[in-house]
């Protein structure tokens, strides 16, 4: 006769399985999105932001290491630089849609890319942040893996870019709507190319979620603002580098 074994030693079992922290990854998101839906797509009610916080929770009362946890999710890391480089699509099909649009979408991606890195680096040196944390604002608003690329050539944290990031593109997902609707600004191309300036990935996930020209507009923004960053930002800041202390 065969001996059971015990839930605890099962559940022991389980969460020292890399592929654990995959299923937890991929879990939490799907609930997150269930509720999305089921709140009719609320920006408040956003998939991705309730699916690091459930995510956060899970390995904190698993007492699981990240890097434990990164172990098993790095295949979800790996496609984030797949799905980016697929952004292509949309772009390209929406390049017959930026006719007479061009010099507004550069307008706006200079202006917010610019506004987006003082008023970060602004904040943070005010509030007393370390060098480090203060140079890992630099590159927050682009997309995660230009992003971390960013940081290895300006020689700060990708590790805290990549969270400052995802906070930026949860952010905006969730407030720009709102910010938006406040302003009046009800063009769909419009409000995708500020979104896709100012929340990245995310907040192309969210545009795309409303309308489909918001979406490739923000798909557009969001791949231009990142090869703008890439590079220009770390040549403007190896010059700039001595006055600004990173």
């Amino acid at each position: 006769m065969n001996e059971r074994l015990p839930i605890s030693e099962i559940w022991v079992y389980l969460s020292g399985d890399p592929l654990f922290a995959l299923i937890i990854t991929l879990a939490t998101y799907q609930l997150g999105y269930v509720l999305y839906v089921r709140a009719k797509r609320n920006p408040i009610v956003n998939p991705v932001a309730i699916s690091v916080v459930l995510t956060c929770i899970i390995i904190s009362v698993l007492e699981m290491p990240y890097e434990k946890y990164f172990e098993g999710a790095q295949f979800v890391h790996f496609l984030l630089g797949t799905a980016t480089v697929a952004l292509a699509v949309p772009i390209y099909n929406g390049f017959k849609r930026m006719k007479g649009k061009i010099f507004h979408m550069w307008v706006a991606l200079m202006a917010g890319s610019t506004v987006s890195i003082i008023s970060a680096v602004a904040i943070a040196q005010w509030m007393g942040a370390s060098n480090n944390m203060v140079g890992s604002m630099y590159a927050k608003s682009v997309t995660a893996p230009i992003a971390m690329g960013i940081a290895e050539r300006i020689h700060v944290s990708p590790t805290l870019t990549a969270v400052f990031t995802v906070i930026t593109g949860m952010l905006g997902a969730i407030l720009a709507p709102y910010i938006l609707n406040a302003l009046k600004i009800h063009q769909w191309w419009i409000r995708g190319t500020a979104i896709g300036v100012g929340a990245h990935g995310l907040g192309i996930t969210r545009a795309f979620s409303v309308n489909e020209e918001a979406g490739i507009f923000a798909s557009m923004a969001m791949g231009l603002n990142g090869v703008m960053s890439a590079i220009g930002l770390p040549i403007v800041l190896t010059y700039l580098r001595p006055y600004l202390g990173i």
